[in-house]
């Protein structure tokens, strides 16, 4: 028997990717549980914060639309609570004329209330190469 949760949830993660693509702030924020913890890949560790300021800053750092795809999405659903995991791919043109194609880890805890399921959680990630560098392994694809 199927997951009832799953068709909401992935439907949730669409919009979203949508909103990103198109450089929506106010439709990415929609997404999200007003209490939405965020471990992003760029700095600081952990951003607490739900308005649209943050994201406004970094969609004008990207010339034109930003792909942003989601693939191989799991997802685990009980109740009023799920986990999803699975790769994001991001591409595009920053406005330095820097080209972007970068796939990372993407892991999601979402909550369900009243008005839906939103997003309380988000864990972006690469590895690093464990030879003493420390570099980032962003050349990797699944």
């Amino acid at each position: 028997m199927a997951n009832t949760n799953e068709a909401p949830i992935r439907a949730l993660i669409q919009e979203r990717s949508a909103a990103l693509r198109r450089k929506d702030a106010k439709g990415v924020v929609a997404c999200q549980a007003a209490d939405y913890v965020l471990y992003s890949l760029a700095p600081p560790l952990r951003t607490v914060e739900s308005g649209t300021e943050g994201l406004d800053e970094w969609f004008a750092t990207w010339r034109g639309p930003i792909g942003y795809e989601i693939h191989d999405l799991g997802i685990a659903a009980d109740g009023d609570v799920a986990f999803c995991h699975g790769f994001a791919r991001m591409t595009g043109t920053k406005i330095d004329g820097e080209t972007v194609e970068l796939w990372f880890r993407i892991t999601l805890g979402l909550r369900r209330a009243a008005g839906g399921w939103t997003i309380v959680h988000e864990h972006e990630s690469v590895p690093f190469y464990m030879d003493g560098s420390l570099r980032a392994a962003v050349d990797l694809k699944p």
